[in-house]
Parts: structure tokens; sequence; C-alpha cells
């Protein structure tokens, strides 16, 4: 089958369009024929060379997908040849065929165009289990997101603001700004201009974020803490910033705060269908009644994987690219 390969680690033009054995699904697995693949800021950090894969899984990047069913697992049930579904994958999506197992496969939202549900899966999953799973935001709290025009950060606004949270963001220029406030972002931030503390604090008239989800990491770990709540809880799925920093814990014990930090794609299959259903049961029918929708900067044919890698690395994409399969 067609993927997209690295001839090694470095810049977007290492990715090309080639040849590579088809998929062997398992018995529980399901075969799909993918229609289109999200890119995500993990792909870039694979191509590299800083994100192996996990042992066993492919070296094909993609960490979801939309498609057709193609092969069915001989332990699965529920699924039939020719549905439509959408997966999240530990790899193997920029390609035209993935095997995956079942758990991780859900059917899309009702309403959403096929390819366009490709740009859900990953996002609904990270924002669903690390914001509402693990850091349990309810209704009424102050959300602040950091990133808020990238794929996780579109999705995360929608979902703080349709549940009934307050939702803060930050956010390189006005006009990335002005695209998070469409999306249900009330506090604005323009990281590059402000202080996010002392905006946020000012906002919320001194009472802070109760739950900030963060990409960046060290960078930003000290600045986090001051401003969470009383009880706050500060979420960290990237490391964009670095992997190391100093804690002052004094401050996490006055505020009894919890420090938590999660990746998706290393864990265990079972933990990632509980994950998928959650999604589907919660999200999609927010998606469904649309009150949350997918947020796609540009559609790109497979074979310019290596301009998506560009376009993600420019800094200027609000939402997700995807790569469409024909």
């Amino acid at each position: 089958m067609r993927a997209v390969v690295c001839s090694g680690a470095g810049g977007p033009e290492v990715l090309a369009l080639g040849e590579v054995p088809d998929p062997e699904p398992g018995p529980g697995d399901l075969l799909l024929r993918v229609r289109a693949a999200g890119v995500n800021r993990a792909d870039v950090m694979q191509r590299e060379g800083r994100y192996p894969p996990p042992p066993g899984v492919s070296d094909v990047i993609g960490l979801e997908c939309s498609g057709l069913v193609t092969g069915v697992g001989s332990d699965v049930s529920g699924w039939q040849v020719g549905e439509a579904a959408c997966a999240l994958l530990a790899g193997g999506g920029y390609a035209e065929q993935v095997a995956v197992p079942a758990g991780q496969v859900v059917r899309p939202p009702a309403g959403i165009d096929l390819v366009d549900a490709a740009a859900l899966v990953e996002v609904a999953a990270t924002v669903w289990s690390n914001v509402f799973m693990l850091a349990g935001l309810q209704p009424g709290e102050v959300l602040l997101v950091h990133g808020g025009a990238s794929g996780i950060g579109t999705m995360a606004i929608q979902l703080g603001a349709a549940v009934g949270a307050r939702v803060a963001v930050t956010a390189g220029s006005s006009e990335r700004l002005e695209r998070c406030a469409a999306y249900g972002a009330d506090i604005l931030v323009n990281h590059r201009e402000q202080d996010f503390v002392e905006e946020v604090r000012t906002a919320t008239d001194g009472h802070g974020a109760d739950v900030v989800l963060d990409m960046l990491g060290a960078s930003y770990l000290a600045r986090n803490v001051e401003v969470l709540a009383t009880s706050g809880r500060l979420v960290v799925i990237g490391l964009q910033g670095g992997t190391s920093a100093e804690i002052d814990l004094s401050r996490l014990l006055g505020k009894r705060a919890a420090l938590l930090a999660t990746t998706l794609r290393a864990r265990p299959a079972a933990e990632k269908a509980a994950i998928m259903a959650a999604v589907a049961e919660h999200v999609w029918p927010l998606v469904e009644a649309g009150t949350v929708r997918p947020v796609v900067h540009r559609r790109l044919p497979l074979d310019q994987a290596a301009e998506a890698h560009r376009l993600l690395d420019s800094g200027e994409v609000v939402g997700k690219v995807l790569l469409t399969v024909k």
C-alpha cells in the first residue's frame, strides 16, 4: 500500500510517499481503508526523531484517522465491512490502510463529513480524558487553555464552554485570539504582550484558574502554579517548552493543588478503549447538536504530507490540518 515514509529524522523534506507492506490485522482488530488522517504536533516530534513509536507499532506516522471498515477480526463483534469509522491510533495513519484494536474505533458523529471526522478523534480523546475524566472540570469553573488556537485548544474551548465553564486562552496574535473567542473563550491573553497570570486573576476577581491545560511543560510550570485557584488542577500534556523545571512545592501545598501529567499514545489498549467510549458517549452528542464542531484549517492530499508539516511548523494553523486519501 501507499504510505508516507521518513527517510530519516529531520525537517518536512524527509517525508515522501512510498510503498510499505499492507497491515496485518489481528483477531481483535478492525482493518480500515483510510479516508483522512489528522496531522498532530506529536507527528512533527516523531519526524524529528524525538518521539519514536511504542514497541511493535508501525513506523508510519499518524495518530488518528477516519475511513471505511474493510476487515473485521474474528474476535470482533458489532462491526460490518463498509461501515464508516474513525480511530485513535498508536501510529500508521498516514497510509491507505491501517489495522487498529476495535476498542479504539468508533462511528463518526452523525452529520459530520467522513474526512472532517478525522479532525475530531485525537483532540476529543485528549481533551475529554484530561480536562474532564482526570481533572474533573465542573460547570462554573475557570478553564485556562494554553495554545488556544491549536487543534487541542479549539476543542478544549468548545467543550469547556459547552459544559458551562468559563474559558480563558493564551495565543500569540489578536487574530488567533479572535478565533478563540468565536469558539467560546471569553478571557483572551496575548502571551507575547501580556502576563497570563495577571490577566486571568484580574478577569476572575482574583480567583484564578480551576483547571489549566498546558502543552508547554517546563517553561510554563512556575507560572501555571501561580495562576491556579485553590484546589486547582494543572494538567501537563506536552513538553514543547522543555522537560525539566524546578517547582516550589509550598505553592502547591498552600493551594491544595494537583499537578497531573499524561500521555495518550502509550496507554494500554483497554484505557484507550475506555476513553473512546467516553468520547462517543459525551462528546459526539455535542457534535451532532452543532455545539462542538471540527475545526479544519486545511485539507491536503497524502502526497503533500511535507507541506502539511510545514504548515504546522509555521505556527499559523488554527485547528487541524488533514491529509486525505483517495
